[in-house]
């Protein structure tokens, strides 16, 4: 189901210029007219597939436990949900990217903003083990040439999230030129990289090669939303997404109906292959059994002692690669033990706090410094519009005409808010009611110190709390138990381990069966 769909060079400049005009059927009135100064509309085929991505087709399946509950935390309750189609990487983020990632950050922000590219760096530490010799991975594994096409690892989290937006730039600067819209930008800095956000607010400053034919501007104008020239940004799929594309079902549909359910990325409930022509070789890389990480000399069963190179093994029927096993993978969502009970049909997850561009009174502010939030992470960097929490404190917002949310922090909706965390004892909350300016809590309750009024002691938090973000699949490390897609682990998102990595997703826009189909 892969699509790949490339624009000639300067297609939408000829293609705007044409005789071929469309009309709007409601008023009569011809498009990109400059004699009735009537809107733009661009031609537009559909999505392109951004690189390194395949289309992933949604709809319905059972998200949660395929495997027996070992650990009886009863955390994966099986529910039905959809997934809306999407984009997912063909492979785990490799140390090769992730050093191209470095590159351009240390160029672009080294001189001025090292703090920048310190927040970057993958903790190569986490390789360290108090009873064992790897400090050869320590020193090499990120950036020695031999393990180049290996997965990634020492992210955390924010450094995932961080990555995929820096791609959603690179990538639509790219289209840019080859578009031949702008030029190449040969030496960035941080007062004139691309930074798509910043383009379509109108406050580039890079150098633009030709403008889009206007029929209200005789000089041209730039790329706009409206262009659908543009892809959507790069991000961690969801959870809900990334146990989707992971089970590939796509494969095993007759019709409306799936006659056989999968427990890893494949069919069957073992993990060799029963293929004839690979009879017996292993599905993917795992820990089989104690001490055992790839088998006896001569006759390796995973090939792989840690991580192997990311297209390693078969692809599922999505044709990603190592969706179980070789390295757990980040997604999105915050974790909670019963999130299955509480979140929606389409598109479940938790973990929205919903913002909006912060304005000022030139318009859209654009950082020109370096912010941290209150744990002294970099929230945002030069050269970024700059965003704040939506609130009642802003009139634009009108949360208090909405009917489906009304605060910005909506992470512990039904589970660790006000209503759900009622003191059954006393009969009241146990924290301070919403701060009708932030439109947060004074604190976060159950999840998060202080726990009860007048607790000030803030190593009083629990396990689970905002900052737990959730991780799927097994790893190099794992047994066969957490390779099985429906399965669900968490950890803290400024932590980072030498067995989780990450894959990048983006948004289906338009037609959920794909390019050039109805």
């Amino acid at each position: 189901m892969r699509t790949i769909f490339f624009l000639p060079a300067g297609f939408l400049a000829i293609a705007m210029a044409s005789c071929n005009t469309p009309v709007s059927p409601v008023t009569g009135w011809s498009y990109n007219n400059p004699q009735n100064a009537t809107m733009d509309v661009s031609p537009y085929e559909g999505q392109e597939t951004g690189p390194g991505l395949a289309f992933i087709q949604g709809g319905t399946f059972t998200m949660g436990r395929a495997e027996q509950d070992v650990t009886y935390e009863w955390n994966n309750i099986p529910h039905r949900v959809t997934v809306a189609s999407f984009y997912m990487d063909l492979t785990e983020i490799r140390n090769l990217d992730y050093l191209e990632y470095l590159h351009w950050t240390a160029r672009v922000f080294g001189a001025n903003f090292p703090d920048v590219v310190k927040k970057a760096l993958p903790d190569t530490n986490v390789w360290r083990d108090r009873m064992a010799y790897n400090e050869p991975y320590v020193e090499m594994y990120l950036r020695h040439p031999s393990y180049r096409d290996y997965p990634v690892v020492g992210v955390n989290w924010l450094q995932a999230s961080d990555f995929c937006s820096w791609r959603t730039d690179r990538v639509n600067e790219y289209i840019l030129v080859r578009e031949g819209i702008i030029d190449w930008n040969s030496s960035p800095t941080e007062e004139d990289y691309f930074n798509t956000d910043q383009y379509l607010e109108g406050k580039w400053q890079g150098a633009t090669k030709q403008s889009i034919p206007s029929a209200s501007n005789k000089s041209g104008r730039q790329v706009a939303m409206i262009d659908g020239i543009f892809l959507p940004r790069y991000r961690l799929p969801t959870e809900a997404e990334w146990e989707y594309a992971a089970y590939g079902l796509i494969g095993n549909t007759i019709g409306e109906r799936i006659p056989e359910r999968r427990i890893y990325a494949w069919n069957g409930h073992g993990t060799r292959n029963p293929d004839s022509k690979y009879m017996g070789q292993m599905m993917a890389n795992f820990q089989r059994s104690n001490g055992d990480m790839m088998g006896v000399a001569g006759s390796l069963n995973d090939a792989g002692d840690i991580t192997t190179p990311v297209y390693s093994y078969w692809p599922n029927d999505y044709g990603l690669y190592n969706m179980s096993g070789n390295v757990s993978e980040w997604v999105m969502d915050v974790y909670r033990p019963l999130s299955p009970e509480d979140k929606s049909d389409f598109n479940p997850y938790r973990g929205n706090n919903f913002q909006a561009k912060q304005t000022g009174p030139n318009g859209v502010e654009i950082d020109s410094d370096v912010r941290y939030d209150a744990d002294g992470n970099i929230i945002s960097i030069p050269g970024k519009v700059a965003w704040r929490d939506v609130s009642l404190a802003y009139a634009d917002d009108k949360l208090d005409e909405r009917r489906n949310y009304n605060i910005a922090d909506n992470i512990n909706y039904q589970d660790g808010d006000v209503q759900s965390q009622i003191d059954v004892l006393s009969g009241s909350a146990w924290i301070d009611p919403y701060d009708p300016a932030s439109g947060k809590p004074e604190s976060s309750g159950m999840y998060n110190a202080p726990v009860k009024p007048g607790d000030k002691d803030p190593s009083l938090t629990s396990l689970i709390n905002d900052k737990a973000r959730v991780y799927k699949g097994g790893s190099w490390k794992d047994r066969a138990y957490w390779m099985a897609p429906g399965t669900r682990r968490y950890l803290d998102q400024r932590q980072a381990t030498a067995w989780i990595g990450f894959r990048c997703a983006m948004t289906r826009v338009g037609s959920p069966v794909g390019l050039g189909r109805r």
